[in-house]
């Protein structure tokens, strides 16, 4: 199964179960990754969280009945999974602009999200450059921060990181024991979700050869095959366009698959503003 046919029954996944309580875990598996790399990949491919697009499926279910069927608000609250007629009246009224009493009625206009159909875009007129390495083990030393990724937290919360360790000083420090085979300032995000449904731990760090360092904590990344994405542009819009780019543009014709291992950021020296700033994204891949 390749990497369209893969995310494709993940979606099914998700509509056949849209009336029960839907397993992250299961949807991740249909597309042979982790539930977080799974929630990052649909985030980045449909500008919507899982749960975001969850929800907004079963409103728009919840109108069709609503207008089409005799059916009391109630009835429909419970069905699509509300405990109390209110909560469901405002997550309606939030998605369709009118509450479901006026929806029977036939008032105003209502607000449908279709299900999802992934096809292929002909697309990269621009070109990537990547480059595939083997590299590590590599040792990190720096911060840790568990983030929740419920409804894409995680990206406003590692916006906040980086803030504050911009500010304090931390990165001068990281890039003053920066001896490793890696050169730059390191994001780096670990999936935990096996241990914690839900969450990460960010690492903000740098690779470092020798003894640890008191100030920092310590991990060891494992021997991987990397993906090796070129990005040039200031931050952070330069790297953020680039993930896009990698899971709607490479992914689905590289042959490869993310190993579910911590990814990278490297942020090398220079001014990260600079159109011309230079920085990578390493992705643990597989075939």
């Amino acid at each position: 199964m390749n990497w369209i046919q893969s995310l494709q029954a993940s979606i099914d996944y998700i509509e056949t179960h849209l009336l029960e309580e839907i397993q992250l875990e299961e949807a991740a598996n249909r597309a042979s990754v982790s539930p977080y790399h799974f929630q990052r990949m649909f985030l980045l491919l449909t500008d919507m969280s899982v749960g975001e697009y969850i929800r907004k499926r079963r409103l728009t279910l919840a109108a069709h009945e609503l207008v089409r069927d005799d059916v009391k608000v109630i009835d429909a609250a419970l069905k699509f999974g509300y405990n109390t007629p209110e909560s469901f009246s405002k997550a309606f009224r939030k998605q369709h602009g009118l509450s479901p009493r006026e929806a029977k009625s036939g008032k105003g206009k209502l607000k449908y999200y279709n299900r999802l159909v992934v096809q292929v875009i002909v697309r990269g007129e621009t070109p990537m450059n990547v480059e595939i390495i083997e590299k590590g083990p590599v040792q990190i030393v720096g911060l840790k921060q568990e983030v929740s990724c419920v409804d894409g937290n995680n990206l406003v919360e590692i916006t906040k990181i980086w803030d504050r360790v911009n500010q304090d000083g931390t990165t001068e420090e990281l890039a003053a024991v920066n001896t490793g085979s890696i050169e730059g300032i390191l994001g780096i995000c670990v999936d935990k979700s096996k241990e914690k449904a839900d969450t990460l731990d960010y690492w903000v760090g740098v690779a470092h050869d020798g003894s640890g360092d008191e100030r920092f904590e310590m991990m060891e990344l494992p021997a991987s095959k990397w993906a090796v994405f070129e990005v040039r542009g200031a931050m952070p819009h330069a790297i953020q366009q680039m993930w896009n780019r990698i899971y709607t543009e490479w992914f689905p014709v590289s042959n490869y698959k993310h190993a579910g291992t911590p990814e990278l950021e490297v942020y090398p020296s220079g001014n990260p503003y600079s159109e011309d700033y230079y920085s990578e994204i390493w992705i643990p891949v597989k075939k």
